[in-house]
């Protein structure tokens, strides 16, 4: 059995197809480029009960993962994060079958960490060196991160505003490290000509191939989790979108491969009031978004004003009659506290984001009675420290409580 069964690059727009064996970024025509399988050898000679017996890494699902040789692996027991009952939340907002795709809990504290695991180890294997990224904090941590475990050089460029423990873990990785004063975008600008100027490898978010093939992994691993049947909504906090990208395109798949059975769950991207690109074209029915200018939300992991891979996220919407919504700052900051206070966990500003979501979709009826929801939450709460306010009464040495 072979350990990976990755056949070829695809493009979305055009179908021009490209060489796993070697280095890319773009199609020819800009757009994101796709990996695709050897399906009917892949359908002869895995069954999905091989994996019970397997890691509880996201490796348990090599054959579908892009890395053809496993001496390129680089691990650090990312994937199978627990998917997490939540029923006293569940009832408080009238949603009996809710669950939390916990992705607090991989290394670097975020779902990132997927995506820097199949991405370094993909890249590790076709040859390259050093590396370039723009982030928001959290990518570019996990990428530096992962990086620095293969050997490989990493240049991070982030906002001056990105969380300053993310910023730490660049640093302390070894990495390149430059603050932009401005957006993601404009670091993403810095980043391209770098990219240019010194033939770097350009990681940005969609513009190498293997990201999402790490991200799809959450896609598996709730399938496996719930016994290869599918839930009916699964909402995801939405930037880049590669996650949800990721989940649908894994889901397809196991729809393909007939892993498992009915219509695919319902997607929703869930993104921030003070920046909702995809919110925007969804709601006029288009298939690209427009820059969103003045972004600005607290939960900076989804303040990404232009996806690159936008026009993938809204045909996952539409595919799977989805839909996208937009939170405020200040309900995300509510239900954060909520969640912790009911159910224990605390979770980051963007994954708190979805439950907000579900509380409203369901109040208007469009998550029916009796669905089985599965929220993603993104990353641990200690993440974001600056985000949790708090009055806690100071205590004499005398005083009795």
């Amino acid at each position: 059995m072979k350990y990976s069964y990755i056949s070829h690059l695809y493009c979305p727009k055009c179908e021009n197809t490209y060489d796993t064996k070697e280095q890319h970024q773009l199609c020819t025509c800009g757009s994101p480029l796709l990996v695709d399988y050897h399906w009917d050898e892949l359908m002869k000679d895995v069954n999905p009960k091989d994996f019970s017996t397997r890691e509880n890494t996201l490796w348990r699902y090599h054959e579908l993962l892009p890395v053809e040789d496993e001496r390129y692996v680089v691990s650090l027991g990312e994937g199978m994060t627990p998917l997490v009952a939540m029923p006293t939340l569940g009832k408080d907002m009238d949603v009996k079958y809710l669950y939390m795709k916990d992705e607090g809990l991989v290394p670097t504290g975020t779902f990132k960490a997927r995506g820097a695991a199949v991405g370094i180890s993909k890249a590790k294997e076709i040859g390259v060196e050093e590396l370039a990224m723009p982030t928001n904090g959290n990518a570019g941590a996990a990428w530096a991160l992962y990086a620095a475990r293969a050997g490989i050089k990493s240049t991070i460029v982030m906002p001056i505003d990105a969380p300053v423990i993310t910023r730490n873990e660049v640093a302390l990785s070894g990495a390149k490290l430059y603050l932009v004063n401005g957006l993601i975008s404009d670091a993403g600008k810095i980043v391209a000509k770098a990219v240019k100027d010194h033939n770097l490898y350009d990681a940005s978010t969609l513009k190498e191939p293997y990201r999402i093939e790490g991200k799809k992994t959450m896609g598996l691993e709730i399938a496996e989790q719930m016994g290869w049947e599918m839930p009916d909504v699964i909402l995801y906090p939405t930037g880049g979108g590669v996650g949800l990208i990721g989940i649908y395109k894994a889901l397809k798949e196991l729809k393909y491969l007939g892993w498992v059975k009915g219509k695919l769950p319902r997607l929703v991207a869930v993104q921030a009031t003070g920046c909702a690109p995809i919110v925007k074209a969804w709601e006029e029915k288009k298939y690209e978004s427009e820059f969103w200018p003045n972004s600005r939300t607290l939960a900076f992991g989804i303040n990404v004003p232009k996806a690159l891979g936008d026009f993938l996220v809204l045909d996952a919407i539409y595919k799977t009659e989805g839909c996208a919504i937009a939170i405020d700052d200040q309900s995300m900051i509510d239900e954060q506290a909520k969640i912790a206070r009911l159910e224990g966990a605390f979770i980051c500003p963007e994954g708190a984001s979805t439950f907000v979501a579900i509380r409203r979709l369901r109040e208007k009826g469009w998550i029916k009675e009796g669905e089985t929801v599965v929220a993603l939450n993104t990353g641990a709460g200690i993440k974001y420290p600056d985000t949790v306010k708090v009055n806690v009464p100071m205590l004499g040495k005398e005083d009795v409580i």
